[in-house]
Formats: C-alpha cells, sequence, structure tokens
C-alpha cells in the first residue's frame, strides 16, 4: 500500500516513514506542507495528514484532506492531531466517512493500534479517536438517552465508534462476543438506532447520534 504522508515536524514526519515501511507499507512521499502534499497526491492509495500545517498552523492540513477528497472521491485519509478538536472530526465526517479516519498523535505510539486503524481507514473503514468520543459523549443533555447507558455499554459504544467489529471488541475488553452482541443491542435499543446496521453503517449510526 502506497502512502503519502503530510507532517511539519521534521523528527515525527521521519518517524511516521521509519514506523511505516517497517511495518510493510510503501512510504511514496514524505512532505511538510500542504500544497506538496496535494502535488503527490496521485501517487498514493491513501495519506496521514497533519490538522495544522505551514503557513497559519491552523487547518491547513483539513483543507488539505477535504481538497484531496474532492480530486479523488473516496480517497483514504488518515488525520493526525495534537489534541482534541472534535469540530474538525465532525467537519471531516459531514461529507461522507469513508476511509476516514482522525486519531490523536500519541496514538502513533501504540504502533500495532496505529497500523491497524491507517488499514482499516485505506479499506474504506472510519476510525475515531476515543478521546472525541469521550469528549462528544460527555456533552449530551443531562436527559439525553446516553445517560442510560451503563459504563460496561459505555465502553462498547466508544470501541463502536472507533470503527472496532465485535470480536476486537470483546478482546479489548476480555469478554465474549456474545457478551459484545448483546451490550450493542441494549445500546441500539436504548438509543433508538436500527439493529439492522451493522459493519460501516453501524459505526456512521453512532457517530451520527454522537454528534447530533
Amino acid at each position: 500500500m502506497r502512502i503519502v504522508i503530510a507532517e511539519d515536524d521534521a523528527l515525527l514526519r521521519e518517524g511516521l516513514a521509519l514506523l511505516l515501511r517497517g511495518e510493510g507499507f510503501e512510504v511514496v512521499a514524505a512532505v511538510d506542507n500542504a500544497e506538496s502534499f496535494l502535488e503527490v497526491l496521485d501517487s498514493a492509495d491513501a495519506a496521514v495528514l497533519d490538522v495544522r500545517m505551514p503557513p497559519t498552523f491552523t487547518n491547513e492540513g483539513l483543507k488539505a484532506a477535504e481538497e484531496a477528497r474532492r480530486r479523488r472521491p473516496g480517497f483514504p485519509v488518515l488525520v493526525l492531531s495534537a489534541y482534541v478538536e472534535d469540530r474538525y472530526a465532525g467537519r471531516l465526517l459531514a461529507e461522507g466517512a469513508n476511509g476516514m479516519g482522525y486519531l490523536l498523535k500519541e496514538r502513533v505510539g501504540r504502533v500495532a493500534e496505529f497500523t491497524d486503524a491507517l488499514r482499516r481507514v485505506a479499506a474504506g473503514g472510519t476510525v475515531m479517536d476515543p478521546e472525541v468520543i469521550s469528549q462528544l459523549m460527555s456533552r449530551r443533555r443531562s436527559d439525553d438517552p446516553i445517560r442510560s447507558l451503563t459504563p460496561r455499554e459505555s465502553e462498547v459504544l466508544g470501541l463502536m465508534a472507533e470503527g472496532l467489529d465485535n470480536g476486537t471488541i470483546a478482546g479489548r475488553l476480555v469478554v465474549s462476543e456474545t457478551a459484545v452482541s448483546k451490550h450493542i443491542g441494549n445500546i441500539f435499543a436504548k438509543l433508538g438506532l436500527s439493529a439492522s446496521d451493522s459493519g460501516h453503517r453501524r459505526v456512521l449510526a453512532v457517530l451520527a447520534y454522537l454528534r447530533g
């Protein structure tokens, strides 16, 4: 899989390139600004982008991600941020979340989780950082149905919103897949979500609810 990296911090940029090459990815370019990223866009299968890049260090990476997906609809992009900016996460998801991810940079150090997230995004999945999910959940009204979830159901909901399947959730929580399925059924019932939603549609349903 051919990856382009856009990150202005030279140390992190080179570290990402080294890490991804070590995990079997082909890094076709590693650039430090949005303009250069768009110039090499056609050579890649997916991208890892920093939200904040030159010249203003505000949202150049976000704009570049949107432009990349305008030029190549569905182009997989994993956006990295130094801290939670859920308004950017919501903006990325607003026009279709297939092949889109948003993670904190601290996740990069968890190599297996980071590369798994990149592969899921490249395959058309959706990945959201658990801290973003946590903030979105905490902002719900006191009378919101989400407040009726048990602590375990809240954990499962957060992992669902990260794009994880039932087997992976079961492994993370050290419970059976049957138990996870039961929790998910309870979550969907309490939140009024269709139990027929599965896979990627399930993630989108959960994220839509959390953003609402």
